[in-house]
């Protein structure tokens, strides 16, 4: 098993087609080497062209002779695969050479060659094998190298075609982990409930049944059902309108007022052109969230939180802010974590298109600033 990949599920294999595209493409480009330094070099290339054609096709034929044999190492490590390759290469190689020597200078199948010519040329090899008995291995073991040289150009390329489809593999799982991954953590936001929030409003809930005041606490839990049901049942992927985004805060907001009916001020503003422009679900309830866990319960004064929406060179800008004490992001109490998720979940889906801006404001209070296209398709 030491010779294997870590995953030999995945093997570098190419596939057929573009193992047969790559050897055609390679051999296609010798061809036309060989032919232009031919018609420099010599006068007459027409018989040779009609035989380099046939030589050509036989070469594409035993090549992918050659992917098939090592395809079927497609799982080994690299370190295999390739001593593999350079020991295969050297047959298909030898073959290439012996078939183009034998159809040229022994056959002449298609009789190209007028029997006078082949006679001079025979005579011509006999002289020289008789100078030196070795030169026929020589003029061969040239022919094989140079074509040796060739195939194991392809092989290489075969293996690095093999491993950018596994790394272009690895990249789409990547991508796929990494859209599993928020779709995790978007769920994980949809789904926690503060238990704080939770905690309060049961109290704030018992105390207006216990005093009778049965009005404000149907309201309270209609409210509070419509909250959970909304944020709850949404897919938490998908978009929504800005209105529908703005309605879900209203809900927990009417919520939050019963616990602070003297403290807590609403300032919602948002142009109603903006109000079907789509917005990443569930995008402003951590910033609002924070209004009121930093802004209002820590002070005993009338605290305002507000929301503004406006659009800015074609973009459009939400405003999340309250005028409680000045609270640094990451004050004690406070980690921050809400505001980078809310960026990276921009960022994710935006890129440099968005951009979230946060910090303390000169007339007090906490301010979150986000910028992101404007879109009214996706909802």
């Amino acid at each position: 098993m030491d010779g294997y990949t870590t995953d030999s599920r995945r093997p570098a294999s190419i596939g057929s087609r573009l193992g047969l595209i790559s050897i055609a493409g390679l051999w296609g480009f010798y061809f036309l080497v060989i032919t232009l330094r031919s018609v420099v070099m010599f006068d007459e290339q027409t018989v040779l062209l009609i035989y380099r054609i046939i030589v050509t096709a036989f070469a594409i034929g035993a090549t992918y002779l050659l992917f098939l044999f090592l395809e079927r190492f497609a799982a080994l490590a690299l370190r295999w695969r390739i001593p593999i390759a350079f020991a295969a290469a050297l047959p298909v190689a030898a073959a290439i050479a012996g078939f183009n020597f034998y159809i040229i200078d022994v056959v002449d199948p298609m009789n190209l060659f007028d029997s006078a010519e082949m006679a001079a040329m025979r005579e011509e090899q006999a002289e020289s094998i008789a100078r030196d008995p070795w030169i026929m291995y020589k003029w061969f073991a040239e022919s094989v190298m140079s074509r040796y040289f060739v195939v194991i150009a392809w092989s290489l390329l075969y293996m690095a075609l093999g491993y950018a489809q596994i790394v272009r593999g690895a990249e789409r799982r990547a991508a796929i982990f990494a859209q599993e991954a928020q779709t995790a953590q978007l769920r994980a936001l949809r789904y926690q409930v503060n238990p704080h929030f939770l905690f309060n409003t049961l109290n704030v809930l018992s105390s207006l049944v216990m005093r009778d005041r049965r009005e404000e606490a149907e309201k309270m839990i209609i409210n509070l059902s419509t909250f959970f049901r909304t944020s709850l049942t949404a897919e938490p992927t998908d978009d929504v309108t800005l209105a529908e985004e703005i309605h879900l805060q209203e809900l927990y907001l009417d919520i939050e007022m019963v616990r602070f009916p003297e403290r807590l001020k609403i300032d919602i503003q948002v142009p109603r052109p903006l109000a079907s422009a789509c917005v990443p679900a569930m995008l402003l309830q951590p910033l609002v969230e924070n209004s009121i866990k930093y802004g209002v319960s820590r002070v005993r004064r009338p605290v305002t939180v507000s929301i503004h929406a406006e659009e800015q060179d074609g973009k459009l800008v939400l405003r999340v802010f309250d005028d409680g004490e000045p609270l640094a992001w990451d004050a004690p109490g406070g980690t921050g974590v809400g505001l980078v998720n809310v960026r990276e979940r921009l960022e994710a889906r935006y890129g440099d298109e968005s951009s979230v801006t946060w910090g303390p404001r000169d007339e007090g209070g906490f301010a979150v600033e986000l910028v992101l296209p404007i879109n009214r398709e996706s909802c």
